[in-house]
């Protein structure tokens, strides 16, 4: 999977956007992603978890935030394990 990344927030964060937008079933990421972070907060569109020390927000269309991070290439390794969970 292919992947551009966007520094945000004075380069605290990351936003790792897959270059084809996916379709995620937030509930389902929510109860997937429960098993590795404790979720923090969901709607229909995002939901926010706290995995390896970070705020990770998984959004529908497959693109994921990273705060606090600042290495591109960790970002991208991180957003494809993520994804990789969701099938």
């Amino acid at each position: 999977m292919r992947f551009s990344v966007t520094r945000l927030c004075g380069g605290a964060a990351l936003m790792v956007s897959p270059r084809n937008p996916m379709d995620i079933d937030i509930e389902k990421a929510s109860h997937t992603l429960s098993k590795i972070g404790d979720i923090k907060s969901r709607d229909d569109m995002m939901l926010v978890v706290s995995w390896k020390g970070m705020e990770v927000t998984l959004y529908s269309q497959g693109k994921v935030m990273f705060h606090p991070l600042s290495d591109r290439e960790t970002a991208i390794s991180y957003a494809s394990e993520i994804l990789g969970m969701l099938g």
